[in-house]
């Protein structure tokens, strides 16, 4: 296992591992009378973004490193190749984008 993927697996376990003690910290503040799950929604808008940013970040990093490598193989084949790969992290980058817009209309349910 490299480093890199420890360090995704440890995010993400520790994410997990958050948002399900969340909702057993929460469970007294909802038993009183308070909204638990304006919290919840709040938690639910920074994972959304967290995981869309790291995608992102994660395929556009493997997808530019390809189109290097292939350029480099082949000189004569760097204009198509580069549309393509501009073209496909414009539709990555609008996955994030997506997700951003996700999260704020789950913060304007707070």
């Amino acid at each position: 296992m490299t480093k890199g993927t420890k360090i995704i697996l440890g995010a993400f376990l520790t994410l997990l591992f958050a948002a399900l003690g969340a909702d057993v910290a929460l469970a007294q503040e909802h038993a009183a009378g308070g909204g638990g799950s304006s919290s919840m929604i709040a938690l639910a808008a920074g994972i959304a973004i967290a995981g869309a940013a790291i995608g992102a970040a994660l395929g556009q990093g493997r997808a530019v490193a390809a189109a290097m490598e292939s350029i480099g193989r082949n000189p004569n084949a760097a204009d198509r190749i580069q549309t393509p790969m501009i073209l496909g992290l414009a539709f990555i980058e609008a996955l994030a984008i997506y997700a951003l817009v996700i999260a704020f209309l789950l913060q304007g349910k707070i």
